[in-house]
Order: structure tokens, then C-alpha cells, then sequence
């Protein structure tokens, strides 16, 4: 299935499971959106991520479990780009209380409402310059 259509722009081919692509819209329209419009009074057009579908494991460790990442069950976001160019970057502005910091945590909260993992800078220095949301079994929103 493909879906296209989408107000924000990935840059680059995302591949992730039926759910997984309901979950992104669903944060598109409710979470992400609405909070760049409080934030920034302009919508989020683009994003850049790490990728969607890889097959390997865990933090890519040799062995060990599989990654959501090697299901198309995840995606890693490491930046929004607004309507007037302004990139928002999780690695630069998830600290501080500026617009864009507060920016970065709405939406982090935010998603947790439409996937199963989201995982910030708060969870470890693995995340400190991305998002990973997933659609896991399982549930944690840090």
C-alpha cells in the first residue's frame, strides 16, 4: 500500500506498516499541526528522519532482538521544517524554554496518544538527537 497525500514532506521514501502510516497521519492532524500553529502560527511542511524500514537489531548491536525499524514499524524524526524555512532540531533545541523547545515537548507528549514507544532525548543519549515512535506491543513515552 502507498500512501500519499500527506501535508508534510519526508524528504525521502518512508516505508512502515498499514498502522504505522495511520498512526503518522493521526499525529500529523491532531499533535503536530496543531502544536506548530501554537508555537510557530505556521504549519510543519517537511520533517527529516533517520529512516523508517531497516532490518537489524536493537541500536544496530550485533546481536540481540529485532529493531521495530526491521518490521517497518518505526521511524526516527530528527528535525521539522516550518512553512518559512525555520528547521526545528531535536538535537539543537530540545533544551532550554524557548518556542521551539516547547515546541519539541508538545509534540513528544503529543505523540504518545497515537503510537506504543516514543522515545526522546529524555530516555538516552541513543535518542538525544531524534524521535523514535513505533508501534510496538509494548507501551513507554519518554
Amino acid at each position: 500500500m502507498q500512501v500519499s497525500g500527506s501535508g508534510v514532506s519526508y524528504g525521502s521514501t518512508v516505508i512502515v506498516t498499514c498502522r504505522m502510516a495511520i498512526a503518522l497521519a493521526m499525529f500529523e492532524r491532531h499533535v503536530l499541526q496543531p502544536a506548530a500553529q501554537t508555537h510557530f502560527r505556521q504549519p510543519v511542511v517537511g520533517l527529516q528522519h533517520f529512516g523508517s524500514y531497516a532490518c537489524r537489531n536493537v541500536y544496530s548491536r550485533k546481536t540481540g532482538r529485532l529493531s521495530q525499524h526491521a518490521w517497518a514499524n518505526a521511524i526516527d524524526i530528527a528535525a521539522f521544517r516550518l512553512r518559512d524555512g525555520r528547521i526545528v532540531s531535536v538535537a539543537r533545541d530540545w533544551e532550554g524554554s524557548g518556542a521551539s523547545a516547547q515546541f519539541l515537548r508538545q509534540t513528544r507528549q503529543g505523540a504518545c496518544r497515537f503510537f506504543k514507544v516514543v522515545l526522546s532525548p529524555d530516555y538516552n543519549a541513543a535518542h538525544r538527537d531524534h524521535f523514535h515512535f513505533d508501534m510496538a506491543r509494548y507501551s513507554v513515552c519518554r
